[in-house]
């Protein structure tokens, strides 16, 4: 049987809120081996029956089956639209249509708002952090004649949207942190089933946030503006083709909120004896509320967010309530994560409950708060005193595992509490397990690094007084996200933002959305260095578009970040001297343990991290501009990338192949960035494993060298060196981490030293996923899911596991745009059982690296070659089996 069992829009089932067309893709299912799709056609309907059809696509002759363009749809603003697929395959069998897709549009031109930006504040309150209410009360005669409502809204700081005494939506820190001068995301929801006739009322709760709240180490506040302000727009779409619209304007109301403080670093204070009761319910007078003022800011910044908002994504239950040596009482979580505490209290009016929130405790066992730096991550909430009461916070998140319960007025009970995890929602993808335990924790703390971090940007940590999209951790850590997490629609944002930040002459920022340049004064390293242009970080301009490409297939993200890529490349060109760039503050291998004592930057030298980053953005752009047929551009880089080649090999290879720098890292980027003259590529790779024999085993790499070690060895031959630098689990060594009984990916390779002492408090997070970045490592070599540039989005792949370790077995599981790539290989001897699952309107190439003998073919012609065998597979699943070398 053929079927079509998922359809989606930009890799996603739904979208709420569209301006530009989405891209469609679909999952094909079938029992047949080698199934290939021939034709496909499209639906389109206002209504999920399909009656009427809107748009009745013919028959395509095509074997593309994701990326496809939905160009004959004309869309109008708010209104719901879905879409479904049938397909027909090359045994001649034709699917059932699909389930449907959906989309809401959303307001498709800035003079369609009809709105303005409304607040409750005045710029007297630029320094304040309260919380505050907006109403809006209206009547509905014709409510029976809906066919549909939705509601398109956002802010400048965040905000909870109400309607008729019910929060709406399940989103939280909406409407997210953005570059909000040039682009400020809304959201859309859809109120159909819950407008009444008669009267209803729309409420607002909105804070400070990103937008005017206290951020960044230098602690400065009111970045983008200093009043928290609103938009929205309610279209009400009647069955006879009218509509009602209710906008964001001067004859709403205003009032205090019961929040009367709320920061991202420092928490929230709520007294629960000043909530309004039935504020946003109908019958209730607002009198005495006073009226709103309206704040500039231009709606043609706003662009619908379809996808991806922060929301309650798990719920996790304490494991254990200690009391430690001082005599503090303590909530141990069991996982480091990102999020909220809600908890259930009973007590008198005016009680109160004191939560602090923090990582680890210290080698005494003893609540450790330094590496917070000034971030207070503190929750108080002052009991109205009727019942139960249930609450969490609004504005704010904290990073931890533990809470220090400071004040609760009632037994504790574990059973009161609740951590809520939050993260962008998006879809996991990477599913691995294997053999060894320690393997399956590393990979449970990068994912749960990635959860704690991707909230809305990709921040670096998310407790300590920072939580800043910092490019440098984002390109390291991009591929590995993109196994692990749907990251299309994740990064498209935050490059967008990049676009928008960077400097006219093409510079990027060290931080997206910037808020460094212009506050780094009292910053030694930054007001002499610079914000902006450091190799690696910067970088991320080129790296991620990239990435988003190889792994979804999309040439979107290349179009809409080409000028920015072009950008950052003759950024370098104009600040490099015969094709040697350097420039300003450089970060080099950061926090490396080569290091001098005292220092962050690592031995290697900057004018060779950058050369050999400026060769291989350099490279990847040129590949991006024959991808999109900018022949021109295309000559001109490609010509440029041999040139900065040959001139790092001159500079930096002494004639009889020495690299100059001996430094693990230096060889690291010189073997997988391919700037080795190839006579010399075996003695560097000799080097590199001398290097780290040196150090008995382990490496001594920051964040330039880490993310390619055990690349850089198993690309080159040295397959045993690369498993036994990846289960080594004594310091330094990610399990190390592991053994310490880490949740998450730590900053510092001894955050926690083995003798229990703490690296410093001035920059040592427990949940930094940036050294997580070997998680593609496990994804792209172990198991040997790996893409095919020229054929990207797994159109076509290759498999190519490298067993070692002593690892028994190993199975991973991709869920790819076209659907789930397996991979299971189980080792007895030297005897290995491959299990392969290529999805269908795929191929795949399978080699069986360091095979002897083919015991068990399943059907596949495989060619003897110098790797062992190779063959070329269609869809279907494949069991394998083969003897490789003792």
């Amino acid at each position: 049987m053929l079927a079509v069992t998922r359809l989606t829009l930009n890799q996603e089932s739904a979208l709420s809120g569209v301006q530009e067309l989405p891209v469609l893709g679909w999952k094909i299912e079938s029992a047949d081996r080698n199934v290939r799709q021939t034709a496909y056609r499209i639906q389109v309907s206002h209504e999920q029956s399909f009656d009427p059809i809107l748009l009745h696509g013919e028959w395509q002759e095509c074997e593309s089956s994701n990326n496809v363009a939905l160009t004959e749809l004309m869309m109008t603003s708010s209104q719901h639209y879905f879409i479904r697929v049938q397909v027909r395959d090359n045994y001649g069998k034709t699917s059932n249509w699909s389930p449907a897709a959906e989309m809401i549009s959303g307001v498709l031109y800035p003079h369609e708002w009809q709105a303005e930006f409304i607040s409750a504040e005045t710029p007297v309150d630029k320094d304040h952090s309260a919380g505050t209410l907006l109403r809006k009360s209206f009547v509905l005669n014709r409510a029976q004649d809906i066919q549909s409502a939705f509601i398109h809204v956002s802010a400048l700081g965040l905000y909870e949207l109400h309607l008729n005494g019910r929060k709406i939506g399940e989103d939280a820190l909406t409407p997210g942190w953005t570059s909000y001068h040039n682009h400020l995301l809304y959201q859309t929801y859809n109120l159909t089933d819950i407008l009444e006739k008669g009267e209803n009322v729309l409420g607002a709760i909105t804070g400070a946030g990103w937008y005017k709240g206290d951020m960044g180490f230098s602690r400065h506040r009111n970045y983008y503006g200093e009043q928290t302000a609103l938009i929205s727009r309610l279209v009400i779409n009647y069955k006879d083709g009218s509509q009602d619209i209710v906008v964001s304007d001067e004859s709403w109301k205003a009032h205090d909120s019961a929040i009367l403080f709320s920061e991202i670093y420092d928490g929230e204070i709520y007294d629960a004896r000043r909530e309004i009761s039935g504020w946003c319910a109908k019958g209730f007078s607002a009198d005495g509320w006073r009226p709103v003022s309206v704040v500039t800011h231009e709606k043609s910044t706003l662009v619908a967010q379809g996808s991806n908002t922060v929301r309650k994504m798990e719920e996790l239950k304490p494991v254990q309530l200690i009391t430690t040596p001082q005599g503090d009482t303590v909530i141990d979580f069991g996982q480091n994560l990102s999020g909220w505490v809600e908890f259930k209290v009973c007590g008198n009016a005016g009680d109160k409950v004191v939560l602090r929130h923090f990582e680890v405790l210290d080698a005494q066992g003893n609540v450790y708060l330094d590496n917070l730096r000034t971030a207070t991550q503190r929750t108080e909430y002052v009991l109205k005193g009727e019942g139960e009461e249930i609450w969490h916070p609004h504005f704010t998140w904290q990073g931890f595992r533990y809470v220090k319960v400071e004040q609760y007025p009632a037994a504790l009970d574990l059973n009161n509490f609740t951590a809520i995890v939050l993260h962008s929602a998006m879809e996991q993808t990477g599913y691995f397990a294997c053999s060894n335990p320690g393997l399956n924790q590393l990979h449970h703390n990068i994912l749960w690094g990635l959860k704690g971090n991707f909230i809305d940007v990709p921040t670096d940590c998310p407790q300590r007084d920072e939580r800043l999209g910092w490019t440098g951790d984002a390109q390291i850590f991009c591929r590995t996200a993109s196994y692990l997490m749907q990251t299309r629609n994740f990064f498209a944002k935050w490059l967008t933002d990049l676009r928008y930040d960077q400097t006219p002459e093409g510079g990027v920022p060290h931080v997206i959305p910037d808020i460094l340049t212009g506050y780094c004064g009292k910053d030694r390293l930054l007001s002499e260095g610079g914000t902006h242009s450091a190799s690696a970080w910067a970088d991320a301009a080129v790296i991620n578009p990239w990435t988003m490409y190889l792994m979804y297939g999309d040439t979107r993200v290349l179009e809409n970040q080409y000028d920015s890529m072009k950008g950052w490349i003759d950024f370098m060109t104009a600040h490099a001297e015969n094709h040697i760039w350097h420039y300003k503050l450089q970060f080099g291998d950061w926090v490396a343990l080569d290091a001098k004592e005292g220092s962050y930057f690592g031995v290697t030298p900057n004018d060779l991290t950058c050369t050999a980053y400026y060769a291989y953005s350099t490279q990847l752009f040129a590949k991006a501009a024959k991808v999109l047929k900018r022949d021109a551009d295309y000559q001109h880089y490609n010509a440029l990338h041999q040139a900065i080649v040959r001139r790092f090999q001159e500079e930096f290879f002494t004639p009889s192949g020495r690299l100059a720098a001996r430094t693990q890292t230096a060889h690291i980027l010189a073997l997988y960035f391919n700037l080795v003259p190839e006579a010399f590529r075996q003695k560097t790779t000799d080097t590199l494993v001398e290097l780290l024999n040196e150090h008995n085993g382990h490496l001594v790499t920051g964040f330039v060298g880490t993310p390619y070690f055990c690349h850089a060895l198993s690309q080159n031959g040295r397959i045993r060196e690369a498993w036994d630098l990846l289960l080594k689990d004594d310091f330094p060594s990610w399990l190390y981490q592991v053994k310490a009984g880490a949740t998450t990916i730590w900053e510092h390779w001894d955050g926690i030293k083995p003798d229990g002492s703490m690296w410093s408090a001035d920059m040592n997070s427990f949940n930094h996923y940036a050294y997580g970045a070997v998680g593609e490592w496990l994804y792209r070599v172990a198991a040997g899911i790996e893409a095919d540039e020229e054929q990207p989005g797994f159109k076509h792949f290759i498999i190519k596991p490298l067993t070692g370790g002593g690892l028994n077995w190993l199975e991973t599981r991709y869920q790819s745009v076209y659907g789930a790539i397996g991979v299971r290989w189980e080792v007895s001897g030297q005897e290995v059982n491959l299990c392969v699952k290529v999805p269908a309107n795929t191929s795949a190439t399978v080699v069986l690296t360091g095979g002897e003998t083919l015991l068990e073919a399943d059907g596949v012609d495989f060619i003897r070659n110098a790797e062992g065998f190779t063959a070329e597979v269609g869809s279907g699943e494949y069991r394998l089996k083969y003897h490789v070398a003792g």
